[in-house]
């Protein structure tokens, strides 16, 4: 309920006759004065009350409701600007001014996601955000305003983790942002697909993504490493592969890098060194949670991660190696090595072969070409194989420049002892 002091302001202004819009805004203009603090909030709503009962005309109310706006953020107080917010929003579909009031609406929408956002209440930001009509008839709204909402739409939902939902509002900004000259904006849209792409374990992108953007100068020095290690991160967490080498190539060869703390572990990863459990440990003490998720056989992302990169690593020190014995030195059973091993060749991110009958590994050496079923031996020892044919080959070839010499110089030795 309204203060007295309140209610008799505005039982007075109504009376006037003609409607004087001046004297409401005094009312406003005066209302921390007129009202208490614990008052407040009761008398901006019954101001907001009087204001839409469609009595003040059309351009009266929209001007009030703007003023109310305004006053509401002079108060500096989020609690104060959900409660009225929301109630003046609510308020405003059931007046019958409502089609008039769609861009002061809007600006209600704003103003409690922004408080929401500061009370760190993420998606009910993004559900107020995602309710301000955008693309109707009655509202032309630029694209650099739509890229601003659809944005800070987009952080919500990935500050809740809730990528999917992120992922929708990324695609409409895709239509749009080629139209937006703004930097800043351009920056949070390549961030936010970059985080994405993050949450949705496209690690090799991410790491591109977050490598292209810590170039910046946009950002903080401090922000532009901040994301060069996320983007290390990413690259750590990719599928082991001639990809992966090449994005952990990039990275490595980048001059801050050596400045990080993830630049120990991405050394032995692009040199193709095992990792131990110790290192793997630390490193994982920085990752988000999305990072360090199971899969679907049960592992998490970086333990996958590490056993496929382990693998590849033994590819380097071995010919050949047998199921358990690669099982041990991965800290998995021989089955299961065995099973990541067939994977990795059949992807095409290992080259090599599996003897399954006498439980043997044969790895090929040298790096796979990525594409799948590219990795597969054509014979069951086919790097051993490969080598007795080359070598008879070039036997063959010296035997026959040999003859094709004697011809030359000894044509008739040739034609009474050899036959051609």
């Amino acid at each position: 309920m309204a203060s007295p002091e309140v209610a008799a302001a505005l039982e007075q202004a109504g009376k006037s006759q003609p409607v004087d819009i001046a004297e409401y805004q005094a009312i406003l203009s005066n209302i921390t004065s007129l009202s208490s603090p614990d008052h407040i909030a009761a008398d901006l709503t019954a101001f907001a009350d009087v204001v839409l009962t469609g009595e003040l005309g059309i351009v009266g109310s929209r001007t009030l409701v703007t003023d109310l706006i305004a006053a509401l953020r002079a108060l500096d107080n989020h609690d104060h600007w959900i409660q009225i917010g929301q109630h003046v929003s609510r308020a405003i579909p059931t007046t019958p001014l409502s089609s008039s009031l769609t861009e002061q609406d809007a600006a209600l929408h704003e103003l409690v996601a922004t408080a929401h956002e500061a009370n760190e209440d993420y998606l009910d930001a993004a559900k107020l955000l995602a309710a301000i009509p955008l693309e109707t008839s009655q509202r032309r709204v630029p694209d650099a305003e739509k890229a601003a909402i659809w944005i800070r739409i987009v952080r919500n939902y990935l500050e809740v983790d809730d990528s999917t939902a992120a992922e929708t509002y990324l695609n409409k900004l895709k239509n749009v942002m080629h139209e937006v000259a703004d930097a800043e904006l351009n920056l949070h849209f390549r961030l936010s697909a970059a985080r994405i792409q993050d949450s949705n374990r496209q690690f090799l992108q991410a790491a591109k993504s977050y490598h292209d953007i810590s170039f910046s100068p946009a950002i903080a020095e401090d922000e532009r490493l901040h994301t060069l290690g996320m983007a290390i991160k990413c690259a750590i967490l990719a599928p082991a592969g001639p990809m992966r080498s090449r994005g952990l190539g990039q990275l490595y060869k980048d001059e801050r890098a050596a400045g990080l703390e993830e630049h120990g572990i991405l050394e032995k990863m692009f040199f193709d060194r095992l990792l131990s459990t110790a290192e793997v440990d630390k490193f994982a003490q920085d990752l988000a949670p999305h990072q360090l998720a199971k899969t679907s056989d049960g592992s998490t992302v970086l333990a996958k991660a590490v056993v496929e990169h382990n693998l590849l690593s033994a590819s380097r020190l071995y010919s050949n190696i047998g199921f358990d014995e690669l099982g041990l030195l991965l800290g998995l059973s021989g089955d299961k090595a065995e099973d990541t091993t067939a994977k990795m060749i059949e992807q095409g991110r290992l080259a090599g072969s599996i003897d399954q009958i006498d439980r043997i590994i044969w790895f090929e050496g040298g790096e796979a070409s990525g594409e799948k079923g590219s990795g597969r031996a054509e014979v069951p020892v086919g790097k051993e194989m490969r080598r007795w044919d080359g070598n008879v080959q070039a036997l063959a070839e010296d035997v026959e420049r040999l003859t094709d010499a004697l011809q030359v110089e000894f044509p008739e030795f040739v034609a009474a002892q050899i036959a051609v």
